[in-house]
Parts: structure tokens; C-alpha cells; sequence
């Protein structure tokens, strides 16, 4: 089991409740994480509407996660 820091943007933070929580995970990836946290908290963006961050840089969804990283889960952004 691994530990991660996960910071919620726009609606996910919405919807979470939380702007940034410490998090154990068996999670292997990105991808792994969003759903599990989608299964538990009812997130209703599907994975390929957002992006991943991985300690401050984009990352792709299956790029490996290890104990302590930071991931962002990134919404879409709307603009006028």
C-alpha cells in the first residue's frame, strides 16, 4: 500500500468536498486512482475528459505511481 497527496480542482474539489487530501492507494497508476476515487466519491467526469499531474508535470494515465507522489486530477476548462 502507498500513500498519496491529491489535490482536487473545479468540480472535483466540488464534489469531494476537500481541495487536497493524504491518501493510502494499492492504486499502480493514475488511472487506478481516478477510479477508485470515482467509485467511492461519485466523481462524474469520465477519465478521458481530464488530465493527470504527477508531482507537478503532466503525466500520462498509465505512468506508475510511487509512495509520496502528488497527484493533480485536472478538469476541463471553460472560457468565455
Amino acid at each position: 500500500m502507498k500513500t498519496y497527496q491529491i489535490r482536487y480542482f473545479a468540480i472535483l474539489r466540488e464534489q469531494r468536498g476537500l481541495a487536497h487530501e493524504t491518501r493510502p492507494s494499492a492504486a499502480p497508476d493514475a488511472q487506478a486512482l481516478y477510479q477508485e476515487l470515482q467509485d467511492e466519491y461519485g466523481f462524474t467526469l469520465p477519465v478521458d475528459r481530464l488530465r493527470a499531474a504527477i508531482n507537478g508535470e503532466f503525466a500520462a494515465w498509465p505512468a506508475p505511481l510511487a509512495d509520496g507522489d502528488e497527484i493533480v486530477f485536472i478538469p476541463p476548462v471553460a472560457g468565455g
